[in-house]
């Protein structure tokens, strides 16, 4: 657990003038298990007490399993976000213009629902932000979703595809509301382009990802929400988003599992060298030799995951029982209970844990930090041969230097389902490089899941 010493001075003792950073403080006993991610996020600011009396003012995002299940009236309340605060709704307010405001309003989403509750009460009064939901009467809302064309009717909890539409259409019509749905979002001349001018709702996934970019944040006279249906914002230029007052939300934790269960089993994949086993069958062939001579157990094998938060940590549970060596990296340790609970040690420094791991889990989020943070160089303090499973964002990965590491053998085997950009372009280097087990973007997007 995080203790208010392992904060920064300038939170330990927060300015009076502050109010995000007093909200902070006086909550900082209600985050619970949460609390090592507050830890991780404010030193991620690497802002110093100078900077501290500058007053951050901040959307609050509290969605999925961040709050408490008794919270929530409908599970459908993760969608809307006005419908998350019923209490209160009418003073929440959203960004104000910070250029760490997102950073905050990740750490202030951690806390449970006094914290939420007391700090929209503190921010209400302020009159230069913009309120979060849409003013009264019918709003523009527009869904950006893959095409399931004929496997749209196969399953009737299919619902994160254009034709059912998240399966709210129904809820938002009747409540007066216009709902637009395509799978067209490139370029100047598509579906997507011509409602940016007067949408108020922009609904995206990162499956089929809607990418927000300023320039199209200018144009959206309207927009005041922009939502992910699922995990993962970095489509969206967040720092444009903040800069126009605008609420940026996503249904956290609503696939964190799927995402756990798909990791190990690209991890057995690579271990077991089971695509090449696949191929052989589907041309005709038998050679058992071609895939043996690299296939391994993952009993005694070294796992590290770069990045240990809601994904990471189910991970680890979940590659216990077969009797590996579990390393993690992050900023802070994720405490000696579930240290002893998975059988996991913490690696401080990355550079450190990289050599000792034949498998390499990539579990970080994308940021300005972490884009294209596994290079040449970082590649080269791997282990020859390592395995990689990536199932995080692609361009935290060097394009170029993974094909090229797979095609010189150092990177033994590299599997995930996420390219940069999406949907990966027929000649992207992934397609083609050996010793790949790639998908489309598929592990956070199953049945279950959505």
């Amino acid at each position: 657990m995080l203790n208010i010493e392992d904060l920064p001075s300038f939170i330990q003792k927060p300015d009076p003038s502050d109010i995000v950073l007093q909200l902070i403080f006086h909550q900082f006993k209600l985050l619970n298990e949460a609390d090592w991610i507050l830890g991780n996020i404010v030193h991620e600011l690497e802002i110093d007490a100078a900077d501290s009396t500058r007053n951050y003012k901040v959307l609050l995002i509290s969605v999925g399993s961040l709050l408490p299940s008794a919270y929530f009236n409908d599970e459908k309340d993760n969608i809307v976000m006005s419908s998350l605060f019923e209490e209160s709704k009418s003073s929440f307010h959203g960004w104000i213009r910070s250029p760490n405001a997102q950073l905050v309003a990740m750490a202030m989403a951690m806390a449970r629902k006094r914290a939420v509750i007391s700090a929209m009460r503190a921010l209400s009064p302020l009159s230069s932000v913009r309120e979060l939901h849409a003013p009264a009467g019918a709003n523009k809302v527009v869904g950006v979703f893959y095409k399931a064309n004929e496997y749209a009717s196969k399953n009737p909890n299919f619902l994160g595809c254009v034709e059912n539409s998240l399966g709210i259409r129904e809820w938002l019509e009747s409540n007066g509301h216009q709902y637009i749905v395509t799978d067209d979002k490139e370029g100047p001349n598509c579906e997507l382009e011509k409602h940016i001018p007067d949408l108020h709702v922009l609904i995206s996934t990162p499956f089929h990802p809607a990418y927000v970019t300023a320039e199209r944040i200018k144009k959206a006279k309207n927009l005041q929400l922009l939502l992910t249906a699922g995990i993962g914002s970095d489509h969206i230029d967040l720092k444009a988003a903040a800069a126009a007052g605008l609420t940026v939300a996503e249904v956290t934790g609503s696939n964190v599992v799927s995402v756990a269960e798909d990791e190990l089993m690209r991890i057995l994949i690579l271990m077991r060298n089971f695509v090449p086993g696949y191929k052989q069958i589907v041309g005709g062939d038998w050679n058992v030799a071609a895939i043996s001579y690299r296939s391994y157990d993952l009993e005694g094998k070294t796992i590290g995951t770069v990045g240990a938060g809601r994904i990471g940590k189910e991970l680890l549970k979940r590659l216990k029982p077969f009797n590996c060596k579990l390393l993690y990296h992050d900023r802070l340790s994720i405490g000696p209970e579930l240290e002893k609970e998975t059988g996991a040690t913490w690696e401080k420094n990355l550079d450190d844990m990289l050599p000792k791991c034949d498998v390499v889990v990539i579990n970080m989020p994308l940021s300005e930090k972490t884009k294209g943070m596994f290079d040449k160089e970082k590649i080269s303090k791997m282990k020859e041969g390592v395995l990689i499973v990536n199932n995080a964002r692609g361009a935290i990965m060097d394009t170029q230097a993974v094909a090229d590491a797979c095609a010189s053998g150092y990177i033994g085997g590299y599997s995930g389902d996420v390219w940069f950009p999406q949907p990966a372009p027929k000649d992207h280097p992934w397609r083609s490089m050996p010793n790949h087990a790639m998908t489309p973007h598929i592990s956070g997007t199953t049945i279950d899941a959505q």
